[in-house]
């Protein structure tokens, strides 16, 4: 497939996401996702509410999402804007989870190749397994080395830390 061709195949099923999310909208109204301009549908922003019950409760985090031309054969890219205090996603706000890696086996072989990128995933898949992350991270393979260490050993100051940040974003 050259790549016009897998653009066109990528824009046809971001449309398609992109409807399916504005017709049935997320579950419990976890998220909010789209295009960032109706001009570029390979950059999106999505709008994420903090899961009740932990101390992300309350804020409404941005991420940009950025899908390459072979999309769904490959992944998409997501960011925090402004990053967020957790330990799977790096300083700079770049999410690391499984669902995210590109698809094959783990040359470091911390994952299998069922927990990384298929075709089959979406947007809405990957939101809700970010939430998800943001309920229960994996410190087995922490993308914010200082964060794992202080959810690790200081869950309590670690948790307070993220409500201040909370509290920050929300003007408080």
């Amino acid at each position: 497939m050259n790549k016009k061709s897998q653009s066109a195949t990528a824009l046809r099923r971001l449309m398609t996401e992109y409807k399916q999310l504005t017709t049935n909208g997320s579950p419990d109204s976890m998220f909010t996702a789209g295009p960032v301009s109706e001009d570029n549908f390979f950059e999106w922003e999505a709008l994420i509410n903090g899961p009740k019950d932990t101390p992300y409760e309350g804020g409404v985090f941005v991420a940009k999402l950025e899908f390459p031309s072979d999309y769904p054969l490959n992944p998409f890219k997501m960011k925090f804007d402004p990053p967020l205090l957790h330990p799977n996603v790096y300083a700079d706000g770049n999410v690391c989870i499984s669902i995210l890696h590109s698809p094959g086996d783990d040359p470091n072989m911390y994952e299998l190749a069922s927990e990384r990128w298929s075709p089959v995933q979406s947007v809405e898949k990957v939101l809700l397994s970010v939430i998800s992350m943001l309920a229960e991270p994996n410190l087995e393979s922490g993308a914010n080395v200082d964060c794992c260490k202080l959810y690790r050993e200081n869950k309590e100051e670690f948790e307070r830390q993220v409500r201040a940040s909370v509290r920050e974003m929300l003007g408080l």
